[in-house]
């Protein structure tokens, strides 16, 4: 689960990782009131306006802007608020902006010597191991610097039985170039927002740039931070900072009917139980000259009910050409999918594309029976070459 930039700060200060000051605001009145109690606190500004969505590269696309005065706060943060805003991470479309973050400039006047620094923790699943990746070279251009400076972009593995051990820490300062007093504010940095990525269960915590300034204090100037969903059972904080308004609808939708559902830019529907063959099912999809329109996998459990919902996300995606469901029925049976795909198709009405049903495993023979007696166009198929077949063909009449 995403959460926003501001959020991801105030889970980062709670476990001791310092940041850049500032506070949510809604509305124009309230851009204004935070830079106010801003520059009571750490003098007249100026403040920095931070559109606040799920995507990263906002400073690209307009979403980061200064303001010299309160007031000017208030003035920038209204142009913002409603802004379909493009970044290289939103795609085409953009996200909606529904709130700033009015943050403290921590970029000191005339200051010349601070430094931006790229640090990032995440999973590598291949290895079992947690990887700090860092680089000297932080900021807006750290997908350029990666892109044509590899070698400035450095890891550290971190074993989870034992943590981010201090020699690490400092290993991690020094490759940065830090000295003096600075590498101990960046190792006591580090080891605090070690500790954030552990204690949030997050799946990926992003800080760009992590900022040294000269009198050498270590900040957190922005956050991304990403949660993994099936830990927020024991993360209700967490749980209660999700933003569907960031989201696709029909991926939240899909939520609400605890369907894995994942929207891809394809133009084949796909209906799946298991995720390995949900991949195999995609990877044919391709194979015989289509894309998929999505990533579902309906789950051992699934009822007719759950086939219906699923069936129905497909259908809203104006690109989807055809439908393929691909099941097989080892807990769930497949005269229950069957019944599914039938109802749905009843309820809805009229089916706008062409529906392939491949049926095996428990009850296949009862479920094929039921596809090909319901009086709908839906085809059925029995081996994975068939379905490809019928796919490519349905393709060929749109």
């Amino acid at each position: 689960m995403n959460i926003h930039e501001y959020q991801g700060k105030a889970l980062l200060r709670a476990h001791g990782v310092e940041i850049q000051e500032g506070f949510v605001a809604e509305t124009p009145g309230q851009a204004v009131t935070v830079a106010k109690q801003l520059r009571y606190k750490y003098g007249p500004g100026p403040f920095v306006i931070k559109a606040q969505i799920h995507a990263g590269g906002r400073g690209k696309g307009g979403g980061v802007k200064l303001a010299h005065t309160p007031e000017e706060a208030g003035e920038v943060a209204e142009k913002m608020f409603g802004m379909n805003l493009v970044t290289p991470q939103t795609g085409p479309h953009g996200k909606m902006v529904s709130r700033v973050l009015v943050a403290q400039d921590v970029y000191y006047p005339g200051e010349t010597e601070p430094r931006e620094f790229y640090v990032s923790i995440l999973l590598n699943r291949d290895r079992s191991r947690h990887v700090i990746m860092y680089s000297p070279a932080g900021g807006m251009d750290i997908e350029e610097v990666a892109a044509g400076s590899p070698e400035l972009i450095f890891t550290e593995e971190i074993s989870p039985l034992t943590g981010l051990t201090g020699f690490q820490a400092r290993n991690i300062a020094f490759s940065l170039g830090l000295e003096g007093i600075a590498v101990k504010n960046m190792q006591r940095f580090l080891l605090a927002l070690y500790d954030a990525y552990t204690g949030s269960d997050a799946q990926l915590i992003e800080i760009n740039p992590v900022l040294k300034t000269s009198d050498n204090r270590i900040l957190a100037v922005d956050c991304k931070m990403i949660t993994d969903d099936n830990a927020l059972f024991r993360q209700a904080e967490i749980a209660a900072m999700r933003d569907i308004t960031q989201e696709d609808p029909s991926e939240v939708e899909a939520s609400r009917h605890n369907l894995n559902f994942v929207k891809l830019d394809g133009n084949v529907g796909c209906m799946v139980n298991g995720a390995g063959l949900a991949m195999a099912t995609m990877d044919l999809i391709k194979l015989s000259g289509g894309s998929p329109a999505n990533f579902l996998d309906v789950g051992g459990g699934a009822s007719e009910q759950t086939v219906e919902a699923g069936f129905r996300i497909i259908l809203k995606d104006p690109e989807v050409k055809a439908i393929l469901v691909n099941i097989f029925g080892g807990i769930v049976r497949c005269d229950r999918v069957a019944g599914g795909i039938v109802n749905a198709c009843r309820a809805i009405g009229e089916i706008r594309v062409p529906v392939i049903v491949r049926l095996q495993g428990t009850n296949a023979k009862e479920g094929k029976e039921i596809i090909d007696n319901s009086g709908l166009k839906v085809w059925s198929a029995i081996s994975f070459g068939e379905a490809a077949d019928r796919v490519h063909e349905v393709l060929g009449q749109n």
